[in-house]
């Protein structure tokens, strides 16, 4: 069995799929004005296994300030909590408490990009067949 499913139910996984796109579509459809447009992607959903708590990974597109905005996504959490609760009601028995984390993996990738194209590997010597 793989190290993923041990750790995540089956459950787990799906509610956290379906949280991942109703938040998605909370934030670029419902509630886009409280972040002055920034685009907000909700990158992952984790969520405990009484399925009480939901630790959400976001990325952000045209924000200058990410420590900001995650700020004010923090303040508004209980907006986007009531958002949540309106569409999985029928899904779920409690709307789990979520906390708003930045992704950086993406900024991470890039930063590990730049290190390695900055690294100067000079070519394998050619091997000489007539030193044996």
């Amino acid at each position: 069995m793989p190290t993923s499913q041990i750790m995540e139910s089956k459950r787990q996984q799906k509610v956290a799929r379906q949280l991942q796109k109703d938040l998605s579509e909370i934030f670029q459809r419902e509630v886009p004005h409280l972040f002055n447009g920034a685009f907000i992607t909700v990158t992952s959903v984790k969520i405990s296994p009484d399925l009480s708590v939901a630790r959400v990974y976001l990325s952000f597109l045209a924000t200058k300030n990410k420590e900001m905005l995650l700020e004010t996504i923090q303040q508004k959490s209980k907006v986007l909590r009531q958002h949540l609760g309106d569409r999985v009601r029928h899904q779920l028995r409690i709307v789990p408490d979520v906390s708003f984390f930045l992704d950086d993996t993406v900024e991470y990738a890039d930063k590990m990009d730049k290190l390695f194209q900055g690294i100067d590997i000079p070519p394998a010597p050619a091997e000489d067949e007539d030193d044996e």
